[in-house]
């Protein structure tokens, strides 16, 4: 079974490649996130004909995560149970559902921003909340991960530059305790391989040839319950889906299993 997380920056403005990503990766289940779109504007109609059952959290804007899937879609729950608020609205940046024999979480966590901003402690305060609201379905009977673009680098090999990210959001050390948090509930990270130099970058900004210079971030992040790391076959960055005319700005990161 395949797996897949994928923020794409966009799903209208990315469908054409993200239906043939589906179709040449054989992915079953995909997570996305910044759909960038209302409920109403998501293509579902375009990825059933692909044969993909879609569940969205989803209301325009910079936000929006869903779930596809092709191996069965049930009890879906949209949105964070207990999540904090910003500026009055609970964003939709979570959702979660039963794809056939796995339960599965994809989440955006929000940016934070800068350090001093009440973005950052939202940022916090969410994550907290995903802790707790994690925790059943971690220790549940089903193989179960959380898998979405965190906005947090775990460690400051996660970083092109760590000198550059000194006294900025992303690496700052309530956030990566923040993961350790979560990862406290029971679950442990999948670490996905490169397929090209020495560090599975996810993240590569537009700005300044940062792709092709290889100047990027892992924030793209898979943590799953014992009975799913134990069936992990392979997990890796598929980062030529960055490469050409419309790509995202985040490569899409790929989990195998045995199940």
């Amino acid at each position: 079974m395949r797996i897949a997380t994928y923020n794409v920056n966009s799903i209208t403005a990315r469908l054409p490649r993200l239906l043939a990503w589906l179709e040449s990766s054989g992915t079953d289940v995909l997570c996305i996130q910044e759909t960038k779109c209302t409920a109403e504007q998501f293509p579902a109609d375009a990825l059933r004909e692909a044969g993909y059952e879609s569940a969205v959290n989803a209301t325009g804007r910079w936000n929006g995560v869903a779930l596809l899937s092709r191996v069965g879609l049930t009890d879906v729950v949209s949105g964070l149970p207990g999540g904090p608020e910003y500026e009055g609205v609970q964003e939709p940046r979570a959702i979660s559902a039963t794809c056939g024999p796995l339960r599965l979480w994809s989440v955006y966590v929000p940016n934070g921003r800068e350090v001093e901003h009440d973005h950052y402690a939202y940022k916090l305060a969410w994550l907290e909340a995903l802790r707790k609201a994690v925790a059943a379905d971690a220790a549940g009977a089903l193989p179960f991960a959380v898998l979405g673009d965190f906005n947090v680098a775990p460690t400051d090999e996660d970083v092109w530059d760590p000198a550059l990210f000194e006294g900025a959001t992303h690496v700052t050390p309530a956030e990566r305790a923040a993961l350790a948090a979560l990862e406290g509930e029971g679950l442990g990270e999948v670490l996905p391989r490169p397929l090209k130099y020495d560090r599975a970058y996810t993240f590569w900004d537009y700005r300044e040839l940062r792709f092709p210079k290889n100047k990027g971030m892992r924030i793209d992040l898979t943590f799953g319950n014992p009975a799913f790391t134990a069936a992990v076959k392979d997990s890796y960055v598929d980062r030529e889906e960055r490469k050409g005319k419309g790509a995202s700005d985040h490569a899409p990161v790929v989990v195998d299993l045995d199940l």
